[in-house]
């Protein structure tokens, strides 16, 4: 009885979403595991939850070495701000327990069609969510089947990373051979099919070997890449399985990426546009304002009062010239004003942050350039920025629908995969980082020219990643630029991304933002020029103090900004802007690899172990 208490609160938790009329199919006191799972309806509703317990539905707000707010996370902060929580923090069983009460009652439902299909949906979210649960904490319980409060089994151990990812790629590959083809517009890009399966798994087969790459030795951390029975797999056998399922998605030409030949628009038309674009997009989170269902993503980029957010100008550097030139190489590029900064580069550049003709309030007419008491950097983020005229920068009015899979990410995570197996080849690239860039009107990328010579800025210690080397070291770093470029605030985030690549000092450089020439009053391409001085001003109009080194505490109302030399990082009254001068951010390569495990949970649970150096109270 206590088996089925368990499972009737997860039934009644899909009635509770549900609508009046599923409300009314049996009192909910006769509710038992016989009386459901009868229709492929019962299936669907009872699956439904999780697409929204799930899904991330506010990737604009994952803050990185690329992104950060006014007041960043603790994940950000690092240092003595992450601590083990009490409970939460991740460790969570409640969807996986409602996946395998479904699978275990499925075959109540008298329709072989339904079951076939509901049963590969089901394992592609278990596949899910154990690969966010791997990325997060390393060995995790493996649990395939229905708890009861009385089981044994709520005292597990934690499994193996090696048993853990065996079973995700049985379960995945069931939902990539059973789950269907693409729907009919418009309900395809919201709804799993066999697509979604193979990003699903291309994603974490990736994930999985770069880690085990860059991570050679699991000793220091509790994960092991050892199943119980002594079996094993090497990094080159997921980056394998990366690439061939993207490959196998590619080759099925279900999707394509977005170009109607407007290089200007047409990146980001995908992100502020209401419906996802089915042609590109695989799997999106529905909004409609219509029915009321809204986000927050145009308040939390556009208002004073939110937090501030802003793209670092470690990542703004890093865009390419629109000749396919390096801008880093470029002389004086430190130091260059704004206006002058962002002329001439990457278009996605422009469709991702505000530029000089930015026109958001009345399109085509106002020049809607950076606003700093709303972005710490300055580089103030346009992606999935609806329209002005739409109120969207009310809260929670914002409509546009937010994509979780698009083929994009596939064929980078392809040209990726087979870079760090030494196996890419310049055919790879002109099938897939060759279309990203050409959707940009941007030249391809020539991959004997980026191992001739690897970019100085992103081999660099300070703004790259000094751990990547080898023959394909240059080729390897450029495809780290394209995802950087091409996903910023997407998918499962580029904080995992430094995860896998054992990147976690990208997280202890400095937080820039933009220059500033020093006092003087500048056009930053809006129609209001702002106004930098020391000591005092009586000018008019916006303008902000620059904190003097030589002066004592700053006085006065206005903001102030904390500047330094870009070349020494001492402070200065021209320079770039510290964004986080108050706040201290380290990255502890003992132990931020993985998230803590809670303290409640380990008192409840003796089999578990804490992940090294994360002390309990």
């Amino acid at each position: 009885m206590k088996k089925h208490t368990i499972i009737l609160l997860a039934i009644a938790s899909v009635f509770v979403a549900s609508c009046d009329r599923v409300l009314t199919l049996s009192p909910e006191s006769q509710l038992t595991p016989d009386a459901y799972f009868k229709t492929a309806e019962d299936l669907q509703l009872f699956s439904n939850t999780f697409y929204n317990n799930l899904l991330d539905k506010t990737p604009y707000e994952k803050e990185s070495d690329v992104f950060v707010s006014m007041n960043p996370s603790a994940l950000i902060r690092g240092g003595n701000d992450r601590t083990v929580p009490a409970s939460g923090g991740g460790w969570s069983f409640t969807n996986l327990r409602k996946m395998n009460t479904l699978l275990a009652n499925i075959n109540n439902c008298s329709d072989p069609k339904a079951v076939q299909e509901y049963t590969a949906l089901v394992k592609f979210w278990r596949a899910y969510y154990y690969a966010d649960m791997v990325r997060k904490f390393g060995d995790v319980p493996w649990i395939d089947h229905e708890i009861g409060s009385a089981d044994e089994d709520l005292y597990f151990p934690r499994d193996s990373r090696e048993t853990v990812l065996s079973h995700m790629i049985e379960d995945i590959d069931v939902a990539i051979r059973d789950l269907p083809g693409k729907a009919a517009a418009p309900q395809t890009a919201y709804r799993v099919n066999k697509y979604t399966a193979m990003m699903l798994k291309a994603q974490f087969c990736l994930f999985e070997g770069t880690f085990r790459k860059y991570h050679s030795d699991p000793a220091p951390f509790a994960t092991s890449y050892t199943a119980a029975d002594g079996s094993t797999h090497d990094y080159q056998y997921y980056l394998t399985l990366a690439a061939d399922a993207a490959e196998e998605l590619m080759n099925s030409n279900a999707y394509t990426i977005h170009n109607t030949g407007h290089p200007d628009t047409d990146y980001l038309s995908l992100f502020n546009s209401d419906n996802a674009s089915t042609d590109e997009i695989i799997l999106a989170v529905n909004y409609d304002a219509a029915l009321g269902i809204k986000h927050d993503c145009s308040r939390a980029i556009t208002n004073q009062t939110a937090t501030r957010f802003g793209m670092t100008k470690k990542l703004v550097d890093s865009y390419l010239m629109a000749d396919g030139s390096r801008f880093t190489d470029l002389p004086g590029w430190e130091t260059k004003p704004f206006a002058e900064e962002v002329s001439g580069r990457d278009p996605r550049l422009a469709q991702t942050i505000r530029t000089p003709g930015y026109s958001w309030k009345v399109p085509g007419v106002s020049n809607d350039g950076p606003e700093f008491s709303y972005c710490q950097t300055g580089y103030q983020t346009i992606k999935y920025i609806q329209p002005y005229a739409m109120g969207a920068y009310y809260a929670d009015q914002s409509s546009n629908d937010m994509p979780v899979y698009r083929y994009a990410e596939a064929l980078l995570t392809f040209a990726e995969a087979k870079a760090e197996l030494g196996t890419l080849t310049q055919d790879d690239i002109d099938k897939s980082i060759k279309l990203l860039r050409d959707r940009a009107g941007m030249p391809n990328l020539d991959m004997a020219a980026a191992n001739a010579t690897p970019d100085p800025y992103l081999m660099s210690e300070t703004t790259g990643y000094p751990n990547v080397t080898g023959t394909n070291q240059g080729v390897i770093l450029e495809i780290r630029r394209e995802r950087a470029i091409e996903l910023f605030q997407e998918g499962y985030g580029r904080y995992f991304d430094l995860v896998r690549w054992k990147a976690g000092y990208c997280l202890n450089q400095p937080f820039y933002g933009m220059y500033i020439p020093g006092p003087g009053t500048y056009d930053f391409g809006d129609e209001s020029k702002y106004t930098f001085y020391t000591g005092s001003s009586s000018a008019s109009g916006t303008k902000f103090k620059i904190f003097d080194p030589d002066e004592t505490n700053p006085t006065g109302t206005d903001e102030v900004f904390y500047l330094v030399d870009p070349a020494s990082g001492e402070p200065a009254t021209s320079g770039v802007r510290d964004a986080l001068k108050s706040v201290s951010h380290s990255f502890d390569e003992s132990k931020h690899y993985f998230y803590p495990i809670p303290e409640k949970e380990l008192q409840l649970n003796e089999n578990l172990v804490q992940n090294p150096g994360w002390a309990t109270k």
